[in-house]
This record gives C-alpha cells, sequence and structure tokens, in this order.
C-alpha cells in the first residue's frame, strides 16, 4: 500500500471517527462501558446492562436539552438563576420518567422493582450531576474554542502585517538606490554589481525566505547589513552609519523584519535635510538566548512639519503589538526621545 493510498485512509477515518454523530456515540458507548465495569453487585450481566443502559438513554436526554436548549437560552444570555432552576426541574421530572421505565422493564423482578424504588435518590443526583457536569465541560469547550480562534485571529493579524511589510520597500529608498544604481552603471562603477546583488538578496529575502514565523537570526543580520550599505550609498558621505554586532550569531531564532521598522524610521528622522551631520549608529548584541538592539540616531531639534504621510513601513505602534503578540512577557521596549537624539532600546528574552 503506497503512501498516498494510506493518507487516503487516514483522512478519511479521521473525518468519520470526528463527525459529530459518531463521537458522541462512542463517547456514550465509553460511558455505558464504564458504568458496567464499575457495577460491583453480584447481579447478573443481563440485569446490570439493562439498567445502565437505561440510565445512559436518560442522561443522555437530560444532557442535550441542557446543550441545546437551557445553556443557549439561558446561561448563554446570563440568565443564571433560571437556567439553575429549570435544570433543576428538567433533572426532577426526567427522574420518576427513568425510574417508571426501570419499574415495567423488570415487572417479573420483584426484588429488582424494590430496589429501584429505594434508590430514586440515587437516580436523582447522579442525574443532575451528570447534566452539571456536561455544562462544565461546555464552558471548558467553549473557553478553549475562543482561546482558539483569538490566537488565529492573532496569527492571521500578525500574517497580514507581515505581508505587507514584504509587499514593499520604502518607495524613496528603492527609487534613491535605483537611480544611484544608474549613475553607477552609466560611469560604469565596479560598485554597481555589487549594488543590484545586495538588492536582489533583499527582494529574495522578503518574497521568499520571511513565509515562516522565525527565521535564522543570521539571515536578519545579513538583510539589515544590505539595507545599511544601501543606505549609506544613498545618504552619501556626510552622514555616519555603523553597526555592530556583539557576541555570535549562531542559530538563533527572530520573527523575521522585526527589527526594520526601527531602522526605517531612525532614517527617515536621523538622516534628513535639515541635520547637517546626521548619524545613525545601530549596536546588536547577541546572546544564545537573549538579543539587546539599541539604535540612536540624530535629530533635528524642530523636526519639519509633515506635510503627508510616510511611505511603508507598518509603524512603531503596530510593531510594539506584533512584539506582544510574538514575544508576551519576552520583551521589553524603551523608547527615549531627548532634543537631538532618538533611540531604540530593545530586549527579547527566546527562553521561551
Amino acid at each position: 500500500m503506497d503512501t498516498i493510498t494510506k493518507r487516503n485512509i487516514r483522512s478519511k477515518l479521521y473525518t468519520f471517527f470526528t463527525t459529530r454523530v459518531v463521537y458522541h456515540s462512542l463517547v456514550w458507548l465509553l460511558f455505558l462501558v464504564l458504568l458496567i465495569a464499575m457495577d460491583s453487585s453480584s447481579r447478573s450481566f443481563f440485569f446490570t446492562f439493562s439498567i445502565e443502559l437505561v440510565n445512559v438513554l436518560f442522561y443522555a436526554i437530560v444532557v442535550y436539552f441542557n446543550l441545546s436548549y437551557l445553556i443557549p437560552r439561558y446561561l448563554s444570555e446570563k440568565h443564571f438563576l433560571w437556567y439553575c432552576l429549570l435544570l433543576l426541574a428538567s433533572v426532577l421530572l426526567i427522574t420518576p420518567i427513568k425510574m417508571v421505565t426501570l419499574y415495567f422493564l423488570f415487572n417479573y423482578f420483584p426484588e429488582a422493582q424494590a430496589e429501584i424504588v429505594n434508590h430514586q435518590y440515587v437516580f436523582f443526583v447522579s442525574a443532575f450531576i451528570i447534566a452539571g457536569g456536561s455544562t462544565i465541560l461546555k464552558i471548558i469547550s467553549d473557553w478553549a474554542k475562543y482561546q482558539r480562534d483569538r490566537k488565529e485571529l492573532q496569527t492571521q493579524t500578525m500574517q497580514s502585517e507581515l505581508r505587507f511589510l514584504k509587499s514593499q520597500i520604502n518607495p524613496h529608498f528603492l527609487f534613491n538606490t535605483l537611480n544611484n544604481l544608474y549613475a553607477l552603471t552609466l560611469k560604469k562603477s565596479d560598485k554597481a554589481p555589487e549594488i543590484v546583488i545586495k538588492l536582489s538578496e533583499m527582494m529574495r529575502y522578503m518574497l521568499y525566505e520571511c513565509n515562516e514565523k522565525k527565521v535564522l537570526l543570521s539571515k536578519e543580520v545579513h538583510y539589515i547589513k544590505n539595507y545599511l550599505d544601501l543606505e549609506a550609498l544613498r545618504q552619501g558621505k556626510d552622514t555616519e552609519i555603523t553597526f555592530e554586532v556583539k557576541g555570535q550569531v549562531m542559530d538563533q531564532k527572530v520573527a523575521p523584519l522585526m527589527f526594520i521598522p526601527f531602522l526605517e524610521n531612525s532614517f527617515k528622522h536621523g538622516l534628513n535635510s535639515s541635520i547637517s551631520q546626521g548619524f545613525v549608529h545601530i549596536n546588536l548584541n547577541v546572546e544564545q538566548q537573549h538579543i539587546h538592539l539599541f539604535i540612536e540616531n540624530s535629530k533635528a531639534e524642530t523636526l519639519p512639519l509633515q506635510t503627508h504621510r510616510r511611505s511603508g513601513g507598518i509603524g512603531l505602534v503596530n510593531v510594539r503589538r506584533r512584539l506582544n503578540i510574538l514575544y508576551p512577557n519576552q520583551h521589553e521596549l524603551k523608547i527615549s526621545d531627548s532634543p537631538k537624539t532618538y533611540g531604540v532600546d530593545l530586549h527579547i528574552d527566546l527562553k521561551k
């Protein structure tokens, strides 16, 4: 039997057993077997099987009435008192019906009938416990489903943000890089092929290698170096751009393109036309289970009026949100804003 056939069989079996009717029937069957196994009396198997089968059938009636009507109609609508009263009333109603059914089922067994009459409270309490247990399981199930849906929504949000980030490089950055490349090509400069390679590596990384939730830190660092090299070409010789990496960049993994919005922001404010000698300093301190990124850039004491919204990036507000989702209780982000400098201090704990 080939692999595809086995996979199809497993898929069909999974679909069959996860059908609501099938897995509910299996649960009740397992419950019936458990009740029979727990019976410690010396009664015959037929007697035990009959009484427990009737018990399970009436338990199922109470449970499904609770799940399909009482919980959606009253408990979900926060009518807690009415829910409790109606659940109690339904158990009080179903218990005598079950007892009458058992009584007539054992019409030729007076001793069994006497035992049924003497254990009325047992039937009531057991039915109430089963009904209450179904409520607890329903609450837990709904909570788990809510958490799954919430996590899926967060994942979709992160993926949408990442797709948005990947779908564009800052248009000004790309436009100026291509202009500089064109100028170098006219001059037949030896730097032109290097720029083409760096730009193609950046595009390849963004489009094809950032599809995973985590990427190797070494690839992210390489992307940052290419980005900074092209920015240095775009900004010219009057700017100071430094990037220092301390520690060993090995097999650590981080969320892709997490640091780029901070870099874009530093170049936007740190190297604009109103600053005579601007700078952007980046320090990355790497440990096996910890990353510390510090970025400091110059800024004008009075920033020029922004006549239009910035193109590109997902914004520092969304970066904070992405950090909260990807690294909950595992990161610390501090922003320092002084009259002449702007700093980003980010710590990420990779232990979890």
